[in-house]
């Protein structure tokens, strides 16, 4: 039998967070990810916070699971490190969940909803971009390119579409959505489209949390085009981590699941 008491349910923080990545073949990835799950254990000392990754790194899903359940962990809070409801949230992460919340009959997991849309995101792109040298007066000439991974999910591309539509009411002259991959436009169509309107500056603003191949297409495409303003990623950003906490605190608040299962995909 493991701990008893308050360490069964994560120490006296509560139920212990498990953030899920997706994972990289890119060192930066794990490093910032990692980075990012610090700075939440920070802003809540008495939480257990742990890391898992769905490809490349480890630890996996399962193997995060089982180390949690081995210390005497009996209740978790997962929560994809996810922009968008796209394939991974939808089918990925509840199957890795399922498949190993099976071989764990006594754990009870919860999933957190993904990340997007939240003002604190758009809080976040706000800070890159001032780090980037933007200023407030700089708003009303500059058109901003929000770059996001891309995704063949409707709901999500939808997703980003209005969070550019909602971000423009800001201040700034033009927001338009752009993706690395899966969809259209590309980061440097979406540059090249903004000077051909007459926008007199130009900044990319990348809508991922972590460094790695589609990041750095991203800044690719951006400095082809001619881009004035390029800002880093999201990053460990002081935002996200309070925005992890929130979902954190909202699916505590949601009712508790009775199982998970692996969800049923159509041909």
């Amino acid at each position: 039998m493991g701990p008893a008491g308050a360490a069964r349910s994560g120490d006296a923080g509560g139920p212990a967070l498990l953030v899920i990545a997706h994972g990289s073949r890119d060192p930066r990835h794990a490093a910032t990810v990692h980075a990012l799950t610090g700075r939440v254990r920070a802003l809540r000392p008495g939480l257990r916070v742990e890391t898992a990754f769905l490809d490349f790194d480890t630890p996996s899903v399962s193997q995060a699971l089982a180390s949690l359940y081995l210390s005497g962990v009996r209740e978790v809070v997962a929560l994809p490190l996810l922009l968008t409801r796209a394939f991974h949230a939808k089918a990925d992460i509840p199957a890795a969940l399922a498949e190993a919340t099976a071989r764990l009959p006594e754990l009870t997991v919860r999933i957190a909803d993904v990340l997007g849309p939240s003002p604190l995101l758009t809080a976040a792109l706000e800070r890159r971009l001032a780090e980037a040298g933007l200023t407030p007066a700089d708003r009303a000439t500059t058109g901003v390119v929000l770059a996001s991974a891309g995704s063949t999910d409707p709901e999500a591309i939808a997703v980003i579409a209005e969070i550019a539509r909602e971000w423009r009411h800001t201040g700034w002259c033009a927001v338009r959505p752009a993706f690395a991959s899966a969809a259209l436009p590309r980061t440097e169509d979406a540059v090249r489209a903004l000077r051909a309107e007459g926008v007199r500056r130009v900044a990319v603003a990348p809508y991922v949390i972590a460094p790695g191949r589609l990041p750095d297409r991203i800044a690719a495409g951006a400095t082809a085009a001619g881009a004035d303003v390029v800002a880093p990623v999201l990053g460990p950003a002081p935002e996200l981590a309070t925005l992890l906490l929130e979902r954190y605190s909202c699916a505590l608040a949601a009712p508790r699941p009775t199982h998970l299962r692996p969800p049923v995909l159509s041909a």
